[in-house]
């Protein structure tokens, strides 16, 4: 395996449960995780894109991306999180799979880190 790809990260994926009125929602009490080796993590930009608001509290968010390996899909979708380096970072919009002769090539996926 290449060394650009020698990152593991741990994929969570909450259940829907319904909240007190009866709506969907997901239930990030426990998520089930499924260990993924093989990723490639990086800031995304240089330098590293973020953002602050402070206009109630402070708050940082600041952006990251996660390469699969040629060859790799990856059971990944917006609503997912992803643990890396003792941080948790949410899934920023739709996950890229790109295609080369129908088959998938590798996945891009846009994270974010909330803090």
């Amino acid at each position: 395996m290449s060394r650009h790809y020698a990152h593991s990260v741990v994929r969570l994926r909450a259940p829907l449960a319904a909240d007190r009125y009866g709506n969907k929602v997901r239930d990030w009490t426990a998520p089930a995780r499924l260990p993924v080796a093989g990723v490639n993590v990086q800031p995304s930009g240089s330098p590293p894109q973020s953002d602050e608001h402070t206009t109630t509290r402070q708050t940082t968010i600041t952006g990251w991306r996660l390469y699969t390996r040629p060859g790799m899909d990856l059971d990944l979708v917006e609503t997912d999180r992803i643990e890396y380096g003792g941080m948790v970072l949410e899934v920023d919009g739709k996950v890229g799979r790109w295609r080369i002769n129908g088959r998938v090539h590798h996945v891009e996926a846009g994270l974010r880190e909330v803090d």
